[in-house]
């Protein structure tokens, strides 16, 4: 016999009524909004794909090339927190793509509807010299064309100012400020914030005098080798850089360097005012407000009351999209392909825009097995890292090479220590001359903090079935034991290193000792010493490697960027906010905005906050991925 459900009283039914249509009402609004935000993005598509974001590009136009956020390699982002982030407003974190702005350039040469580029680099900023200058050479280009270039800021630091002073025009604002004041490189030092106040054993392992990458941790100062080899390769650098805006200001690197020498003199002499100051010293042709620019532009140009300054123009990111739009979607041409590895060597599979051992290795697998494939560039911008996942990338630059498919690297602004590893096999390198390369060396850290545990009153205790069981818990000290175990390991690393750039480069193990032992140097001085075969920029080895795969002229041939590929979501949110309809709706939206917190935070002693989070890795690795010595192959050498 079954049991009758039980009644409800009026109350408690009462209740579940009003629960039900509260459900009810929920649901229906999240889906009401569900499927308008859906009809507003399937809308936003539409209106894109028919109209396009940039409209017509018409005759007489200024390029505007005033890009915001970074100068990198290849974003750090998926497309669609880019797309959101830009669409909000939010340009604290802000990437602007090295080949966008060398495509731009290069494209607007020819491009008849372009009378003149006006840039704006007052808001870019740069990780080294190598990429200034590969954009630097392709505006001396443009202006070898007949095409004006003016340049405008209104603050420049001297790495901003290295690509203004290319202009045939260079104005500042008169409020404004430039200063040129050489190179420095500065580090944080922890030996007593770890050792003395927190307690913290930091064991360091290495080999190489001048791998000067621990030193940080283990040091209050920089060593007298790493203060010599430092000051080595960055006097080349700041003496090509010096030449760099003597040729183009038609003065001297002699001239500049006494300027800067006699800074205090000069700047008293000009009551204080940078702006008279960089005119009296020939850096500008003219102090000006942008209203007066914008006006030299109207005059010279075309006028339009409806464009920002009054004057028909084209932004970067629009005249990107124009040329993308009138590439054809089905190009059944042989390829050059470009794997860009830029950042930090980790292990495993990362997301897009960073280096993975298993990641990168797959992007170059695939350019392996694609038959349209002929030939592949790697990008490689990096300070490299893991050792192991540094090798897996390497073998499959060797499996290429076997599969008959040519190699050859470009190096960016930095390619030292791991980025030298996945770069020493190729069939050729080539780098600018002031790249950072070599730091040819291997360690290890291991921090250990039983001293730390102890002044706050934790002990660690226990048993193990040999004396070695548990030698690498951070809780307990590193016996003297253990680390001629690790040195071993890092002393086997280094001959691993060495070795095969001996083999690579065609030398023997101890020629390259010689350059070796962690030193880092500028791309001139590697490619005196053998460790890079050319000068030259990404156009360059593109070049070389078509012509390796005997592609003849560029016509024949499409470059292809091997990336990982957006999903298919975020490819619908990215098309979403990049349209006008959907930039607006969440630019009123009011999400995104950022606190005087984290901002302060985001900025306050980056390289600081850099550093330790690499020690933290190191303790993270040993008690998580069961790796309790992880070899390390990574120059802390960025300008």
């Amino acid at each position: 016999m079954s049991a009758q459900p039980a009644q409800r009283g009026p109350v408690a039914a009462f209740f579940v009524l009003v629960w039900d249509a509260m459900n009810f009402t929920r649901r229906l609004i999240f889906n009401l909004v569900f499927f308008g935000l859906l009809l507003l993005i399937l809308l936003a598509m539409l209106f894109a794909a028919v109209s396009g974001r940039g409209g017509q590009l018409q005759d007489r136009t200024t390029l505007v090339i005033a890009p915001e956020g970074t100068l990198v390699e290849q974003y750090s982002s998926d497309p669609a927190s880019r797309a959101l982030a830009k669409a909000l407003g939010d340009k604290s974190a802000g990437e602007v793509q090295l080949r966008d702005v060398l495509r731009a350039l290069d494209a607007a040469r020819t491009d008849k509807r372009i009378d003149r580029v006006l840039l704006r680099v007052d808001k870019l900023q740069f990780s080294g010299y190598a990429s200034i200058r590969e954009v630097a050479a392709a505006i001396a280009k443009l202006r070898a064309s007949g095409k004006q270039v003016i340049s405008f800021g209104e603050n420049l630091d001297q790495r901003q100012y290295l690509l203004a002073a290319q202009a045939g025009e260079v104005y500042l604002d008169p409020m404004g400020g430039l200063l040129l004041e050489g190179l420095g490189r500065y580090h944080q030092y922890f030996r007593e914030l770890l050792q003395d106040k927190l307690n913290v054993d930091v064991h360091v392992f290495k080999v190489g005098e001048y791998k000067s990458a621990v030193e940080p941790y283990m040091l209050d100062a920089a060593s007298p080798q790493a203060k010599e080899a430092d000051l080595f390769w960055m006097n080349d650098v700041w003496q090509r850089y010096l030449a760099d805006i003597a040729k183009a200001r038609k003065l001297t690197p002699e001239q500049l360097a006494n300027d800067v020498d006699t800074l205090p003199t000069g700047v008293s002499e000009a009551k204080g005012d940078l702006g008279a100051y960089a005119l009296q010293r020939k850096l500008v042709d003219g102090l000006k407000t942008q209203e007066e620019v914008e006006s030299l532009l109207v005059q010279r140009g075309a006028a339009d009351e409806d464009a920002p300054g009054g004057f028909r123009q084209v932004s970067l990111g629009d005249y990107v999209q124009h040329l993308d739009m009138a590439v054809s979607p089905i190009d059944e041409r042989p390829q050059v392909a470009v794997v860009v590895a830029e950042g930090e060597i980790v292990g495993g599979d990362q997301p897009a825009g960073r280096i993975g051992g298993e990641s990168t290795a797959a992007l170059l697998r695939e350019a392996r097995e694609d038959e349209k494939v002929k030939s592949v560039v790697l990008r490689v911008d990096s300070p490299g890292g893991e050792v192991f996942a540094s090798e897996q990338i390497r073998r499959e630059i060797v499996g290429l090479k076997k599969a008959g498919k040519p190699v050859v690297v470009s190096m960016g602004d930095l390619a030292a220590s791991g980025g030298y590893w996945i770069s020493m096999n190729a069939d050729r390198i080539y780098a600018d001359p002031s790249t950072i390369t070599g730091s040819i060396g291997i360690f290890g850290v291991i921090p250990t903090i039983p001293r730390t545990l102890e002044k706050v009153g934790i002990h660690t205790d226990g048993v193990g079935t040999t004396r070695f069981a548990g030698a690498f818990d951070i809780t307990k000290p590193l016996a003297p034991e253990v680390g001629q175990v690790i040195q071993s390991i890092i002393e086997k690393g280094y001959r691993d290193f060495t070795g095969r750039v001996a083999s690579a480069r065609n030398r023997s193990v101890e020629q390259i000792d010689e350059v070796a032992r962690g030193r880092v140097w500028s791309g001139a001085q590697a490619k005196e010493r053998g460790l890079v075969d050319q000068f030259g920029g990404l156009a360059d080895a593109v070049a070389d490697a078509a012509a390796r795969a005997k592609l003849a002229k560029p016509e024949n041939y499409r470059v292809r960027y091997i990336e990982k590929m957006p999903s298919p979501f975020e490819q619908l949110v990215t098309n979403f906010a990049n349209s006008r309809a959907g930039g607006a709706w969440l630019a009123r939206s009011g999400f995104g905005q950022e606190t005087l917190a984290q901002l302060l935070l985001g900025r306050a002693m980056p390289q600081a906050a850099h550093d330790l989070q690499f020690l933290q890795r190191a303790a993270v690795s040993m008690r998580e991925n069961g790796t309790p010595v992880k070899a390390l192959a990574y120059c802390f050498c960025g300008l």
